[in-house]
């Protein structure tokens, strides 16, 4: 797996477009919003803020950037050539995600010290970091999901927006208005649960036992995910 992380690694800082996908955009959203944190705490609070960034990275550090590599594997027909090795489909899935889960990770948590030396620094970070976490494993599962629809790494840019700008459309919503009307619809959509609870770890005022309970919404979405991709991944182009 690892032999197969480190070849990942290499082509994803030899490919630009993942390189402005994953890195570049994220990280110039992330500083805007930390930049003009003062304002956005007015529309919102301060974990509306950490949400929007965390889920911009999510969306498109990691989420797109995950289904561009595995169309991109697929075609070129990498993908085929490894499942010919003594490797498991689970090894060879987890070292191709590995690097892009492991940079997604640290720039979540480089962004979020940021935010926090700059601005104030979260109620609950045990909180904030299940969240961070809950989310990274449900946009891999959404990941693999639209990996089984994308034919090309240039289908990915049209596959992926749906997702990618859902998400941080429902982060909006919720870190802007709340949870206090549309409650349920706004927890089971994607985005909703995750960013509520890192409103209640950043911004505090929540016991944390009533901020547990909204891991599940977000972790069905793991499964969920986790299911249409064992129906819908393919391992070779369609003919």
């Amino acid at each position: 797996m690892l032999s197969i992380a480190l070849s990942e690694l290499i082509q994803i800082f030899r490919n630009r477009l993942v390189l402005v996908t994953s890195f570049i955009m994220p990280v110039a959203v992330s500083t805007y919003f930390i930049y003009q944190h003062e304002i956005f705490a007015e529309l919102g609070s301060l974990g509306y803020i950490a949400a929007v960034v965390m889920f911009t990275v999510g969306a498109f550090g990691l989420y797109t950037t995950a289904v561009t590599t595995l169309a991109s594997r697929r075609q070129n027909l990498f993908l085929k050539r490894l499942r010919s090795t003594p490797a498991s489909d689970a090894t060879i899935l987890s070292g191709l995600m590995l690097p892009v889960t492991v940079l997604a990770l640290v720039q979540m948590t480089a962004i979020l010290i940021v935010l926090a030396a700059a601005a104030g620094e979260p109620a609950n970070v045990l909180l904030l970091a299940a969240a961070v976490l809950s989310t990274v494993i449900m946009m891999l599962g959404l990941g693999l999901a639209t990996a089984g629809l994308t034919n090309s790494p240039e289908h990915a840019q049209v596959t992926t927006l749906p997702v990618s700008l859902g998400v941080i459309a429902v982060t909006s919503w919720v870190g802007i208005t709340g949870t206090g009307e549309f409650t349920l619809l706004k927890r089971l959509l994607p985005g909703g649960s995750a960013t509520e609870l890192v409103l209640n770890a950043w911004n505090g005022g929540v016991p944390v036992a009533n901020s547990l309970p909204l891991l599940l919404p977000t972790l069905s979405w793991v499964v969920v995910a986790v299911a249409l991709a064992s129906r819908l991944f393919r391992w070779e182009p369609r003919r």
